[in-house]
């Protein structure tokens, strides 16, 4: 079936990756853009489409070389087309039709959360559809039946904040810089996670949804009441969050019927502490826990290009067309039934 060469561009990571269909990552590279976007505690678009538009021509050629390879040795182009930040998608997008039309190579056109859908199979060749995926990331947090490549049922979403977003903004409260996830996580283990009483959002709640925000808000409020160590918010807090999770989850899995695995994908997938919960959430249920590495839990292009791979090995592949618009917003799920407060983001 070939090689395919992938772009992400969606967020603050410039990346490029090359993906055969053993499930071989033959060269990725990736640029982080942290140094210019720590200084304001978060990722400004107008500074990440710049940073994309300037690395991503050097970065895929770096990439092609580092495998020995031409644009002519790979069979396709894959490249995040949405969701997203609408300049970086935009950037990549263009970047791949112009390599598609430049090389007469099929351009394919991914959804970002799609790559992380799938990312667990390109590590787990044993990973057999359906599978349950929790989806945890900056901008998403939905529970989804993973039933094949493209067809996706959501089960729950989050009706406010991300869980992603909920870690960036406690590390953004309690002063620890960018990026927040991995600060939180690393503060989180000097502290007593009983220490400080936080709320867990729709615990216990019938339908299986996410929210975060009135959990982020009462962190605001511990650190401005000035009788709580720093650790112990974020210990509190990082606990707070996993017992919404596996809440959540518990709930989705008992509508889950016929589930393989339990997959967890997305950057808050990178979280130690979040994964161990999970691992024992699956063994409760005599479920495998299936996460990918670590590499390919946060924004990277392999995922990218191992969609585009799975794609492809479908009967009824086409390529799309080159005037395919760049999306900010484009569920998994369009047909899903709307969510209270979820609006455009579910």
């Amino acid at each position: 079936m070939g090689i395919v060469l992938g772009i992400e561009s969606s967020c603050d990571e410039t990346a490029a990756a090359l993906v055969d269909s053993d499930r071989r990552i033959l060269a990725q590279r990736i640029a982080s853009q942290d140094d210019a976007h720590r200084p304001y505690g978060g990722v400004v678009p107008e500074i990440a489409a710049r940073a994309h538009a300037e690395r991503l021509g050097p970065l895929i050629a770096a990439t092609l070389g580092d495998a020995g390879m031409g644009l002519g040795d790979v069979d396709a182009i894959a490249a995040t087309a949405g969701p997203g930040l609408i300049g970086g998608v935009m950037v990549g997008l263009v970047t791949a039709k112009a390599l598609a039309m430049a090389g007469d190579k099929p351009l394919i056109a991914i959804n970002h959360l799609e790559g992380h859908a799938l990312s667990p199979r390109l590590a787990d060749a044993a990973l057999q559809f359906p599978y349950l995926l929790l989806l945890v990331s900056g901008g998403h947090c939905q529970l989804l039946m993973v039933e094949g490549v493209g067809r996706y049922r959501r089960l729950a979403t989050t009706i406010d904040d991300a869980l992603g977003e909920a870690f960036d903004k406690t590390a953004k409260i309690l002063g620890l810089g960018f990026p927040g996830g991995p600060a939180v996580e690393r503060l989180a283990r000097e502290g007593d996670a009983g220490k400080v009483p936080l709320p867990r959002p729709l615990l216990g709640s019938a339908e299986p949804h996410f929210s975060f925000a009135g959990l982020k808000s009462a962190v605001l409020r511990a650190r401005d009441a000035g009788t709580y160590q720093a650790a112990d918010i974020a210990a509190s807090f990082q606990q707070a969050a996993i017992d919404c999770i596996i809440d959540r989850t518990r709930r989705a899995l008992a509508a889950a019927e016929g589930a393989t695995a339990l997959v967890v994908a997305g950057g808050v997938a990178a979280n130690q502490s979040v994964r161990a919960a999970l691992v024992d959430l699956a063994a409760q249920h005599g479920l495998p826990f299936v996460a990918p590495p670590l590499p390919l839990c946060t924004d990277n292009a392999a995922m990218i290009a191992w969609a585009g791979v799975e794609r492809m090995a479908d009967p009824a592949f086409a390529a799309d067309p080159l005037d395919f618009a760049a999306r900010p917003r484009w569920p998994l799920d369009p047909d899903a039934a709307p969510v209270r407060g979820a609006g455009v983001k579910a």
